[in-house]
C-alpha cells in the first residue's frame, strides 16, 4: 500500500473531527479514543450533511442534518435508517496520521 501522511493526532480533538480534501471529494476524520481515528466520506447520504459537523459518541457519528448515525467502523447507518458511508483505511504512526493513497485514489466522486 501507498501511504500518504495527512496531520497529526493532535490536530483532531477527542471525540473531535477534521476534514481531509481529496480531488474526488471530503474524507472526515475522527478521533474518538486517545489514539482511535476513523475515516469516512463527508457526505450523509440521506441529506449531504456534512458529517464532520455531526456529534461522536462512542465509535458512531450523528448527522448534523437529519440525526442519521453512522457506524465509525462499518459506515452502515444504525437503527430505522438505511444507507451507508464509505469506510477507509486510517493509521497512527508516531503521532502522524497515514491513509492510503491508492484507496482515495478510487473513490467515486463526492
Amino acid at each position: 500500500m501507498s501511504w500518504i501522511d495527512i496531520g497529526a493526532l493532535d490536530d483532531i480533538p477527542l471525540r473531535g473531527a477534521r476534514v481531509v480534501k481529496t480531488p474526488l471529494g471530503c474524507v472526515a476524520l475522527f478521533r474518538t479514543d486517545e489514539a482511535e481515528v476513523y475515516a469516512i466520506s463527508n457526505r450523509c447520504p440521506h441529506k449531504g450533511g456534512p458529517l464532520s459537523d455531526g456529534i461522536v459518541h462512542g465509535k458512531k457519528v450523528t448527522c448534523p442534518l437529519h440525526n442519521w448515525v453512522f457506524s465509525l467502523e462499518t459506515g452502515e447507518a444504525q437503527g430505522a435508517d438505511e444507507g451507508r458511508v464509505d469506510t477507509y483505511t486510517v493509521r497512527v504512526e508516531e503521532g502522524r496520521l497515514l491513509m492510503n493513497a491508492i484507496a482515495l485514489g478510487k473513490r467515486s466522486a463526492a
